[in-house]
């Protein structure tokens, strides 16, 4: 347990991703096979369900430690975390237990049909026998909240460095409904149980934004013109009868959308498509917050599924039969993309369509209305290009919809990290909600360094409050804040979740009575 306690404690005192990397790649080197398979479970959402209720353990908790229940309550707000809040009113142990992260699992599982008096006297003996992290992270365990801030991509990223290995390999291999009973850790991520060719995608292409006039494009011709959509961006690959969904985050998100799977059963031949996921109801699309709702879940209900129906708009294919169609230029990769969709009758997949326009003068005000569709604009591909690995300038362009804005003023600040660690670099803004103030993003970027130690000397002044790193400050500064979208959220104080916002300008013209309203703020939702 000491090894993955380090492990938990290392992660949890960094945001730096290489650092969360080189930890887990030092427990892999110094674990058991069995304690790197619970450590994969653990990590992958294949925790236990809780053993043990949390209200009992509060109870036995303040038993132990002769306190009563409001001085409890009291350390809990205090802490934020019922696992840590035990921990540490707890007298310290006198001798330790020295067991693996394995054996403690065993111990734990082996609880589940323990009468509540057999638990009681597990948990109380244990604590007696941990050390502080040790204990806390026994009591995430056994109360079935067992959470780290590690991403599936730094932990698939991190077991990839450590075997040497393609990460799109290492998240195939990791997948499904694999027992710690039935495999070997080592085999399991190098694919003896899995054919990880199957799943492999293909680097994505990306577009430059447009740093030309339209009529130095050329002929239209020349040109595909698609709408520019704001979901995820996703290669959806059938292979053998196996279907699988990569983000171009390079995360397999196969359970995210389990409607998608069913759909590509149902398709004749093998390929690779690249598209876009999207919220869409009645034929049309949802704004992004829609979608978001259904991101980083395990798993999707139906009742999701059927609140937030997704489709995807496909625009390229990559593969087909087993042939890789890169190299032609995307106007066969278009024709053969269009017979597939023949082929193929689909509810959830549909081609992305082509704007059809016959001079440039057409396209700035299809662009302009983009945001009508919830498009953030258009893409221009030119029809003889290849389907490139990342970005190339000049054949494929972004023309991106201008920003919405809103006057907003500051009211948090916290410092941001490196060179900047040592001023306030991290922002939270606030718009009118009546006679109050209600926040409504927060944006790391878009200052001058000169700026940023401006409005530091200031938040370093005019500070109200202080929470850990964070300051309230006097609500005086207004800037101007540009954002792609908007949408409603309960998620919110104010209503609405913003869709990357950023600092345009600091108005040193405008005053607080001057910022926005949240009422004509939500105006603009469509």
């Amino acid at each position: 347990m000491k090894t993955f306690a380090t492990l938990i404690k290392t992660l949890d005192s960094t945001n730096k991703t290489n650092a969360k990397i080189d930890a887990i790649i030092s427990f892999l080197e110094e674990a058991s096979n069995a304690d790197k398979l619970w450590f994969l479970a653990l990590f992958t959402g294949k925790r236990p369900k809780r053993m043990v209720n949390s209200a009992l353990m509060k109870q036995w908790a303040m038993q132990e430690a002769n306190i009563p229940e409001w001085l409890f309550v009291e350390s809990y707000l205090s802490v934020g975390d019922l696992g840590e809040t035990i921990a540490l009113i707890l007298p310290s142990a006198k001798d330790f237990w020295e067991f693996s992260l394995s054996e403690w699992m065993d111990k734990i599982t082996q609880l589940k049909d323990g009468t509540e008096e057999r638990k009681k006297e597990f948990v109380i003996h244990t604590w007696h026998h941990l050390d502080l992290t040790e204990r806390f992270i026994f009591n995430k365990l056994i109360g079935g909240s067992f959470r780290i801030g590690v991403s599936a991509k730094t932990l698939i990223n991190a077991i990839a460095k450590h075997f040497q290995l393609e990460p799109s390999a290492v998240a195939h291999s990791i997948m499904g409904d694999w027992d710690i009973k039935d495999v070997d850790f080592d085999s399991l991520v190098l694919g003896k149980y899995s054919n990880t060719n199957l799943s492999k995608p293909y680097p994505f292409c990306l577009a430059y934004p447009l740093e030309k006039d339209l009529a130095e494009l050329g002929n239209i011709d020349q040109w595909q013109i698609e709408y520019k959509w704001d979901g995820i961006r996703g290669q959806f690959i059938k292979r053998k009868e196996e279907n699988f969904i990569w983000s171009r985050g390079e995360e397999l998100v196969n359970a995210q959308f389990p409607e998608l799977l069913e759909d590509l059963q149902k398709w004749q031949g093998d390929f690779v498509l690249d598209g876009e996921i999207l919220a869409c109801n009645d034929g049309k699309v949802l704004d992004f917050s829609e979608l978001q709702k259904r991101l980083n879940r395990k798993t999707i209900s139906k009742k999701m599924q059927e609140e937030i129906p997704i489709v995807v708009f496909a625009y390229d294919l990559l593969e087909l039969n087993g042939m890789d169609l890169r190299a032609f230029p995307l106007s066969k990769r278009r024709a053969k993309l269009e017979q597939l969709f023949q082929q193929n009758k689909s509810e959830k997949f549909s081609l992305s369509p082509i704007i059809s326009i016959q001079t440039w003068d057409k396209l700035p005000d299809i662009r302009a209305n983009a945001r009508e569709i919830n498009s953030e604009g258009v893409m221009l591909k030119n029809v003889d290009s290849p389907y490139h690995v990342g970005r190339k300038k000049g054949d494929w362009w972004k023309w991106k919809i201008e920003p919405m804005t809103i006057d907003a003023v500051l009211i948090y600040a916290q410092n941001g990290s490196g060179r900047r660690s040592s001023y306030y670099t991290d922002y939270t803004f606030a718009v009118k909600k009546e006679d109050q103030l209600v926040t409504i993003a927060k944006a790391y970027s878009g200052l001058t360094d000169k700026e940023i130690q401006e409005v530091s000397r200031f938040v370093n002044k005019n500070a109200l409050e202080k929470f850990g790193p964070v300051r309230t400050v006097k609500p005086e500064l207004v800037f101007e804040i540009a954002f792609e979208g908007i949408g409603f959220s309960n998620r919110h104080k104010s209503g609405v979740a913003l869709r990357f916002p950023r600092i345009l300008r600091w108005r040193k013209d405008k005053r607080v009575n001057d910022i926005d309203d949240i009422e004509t703020i939500k105006e603009m939702i469509h």
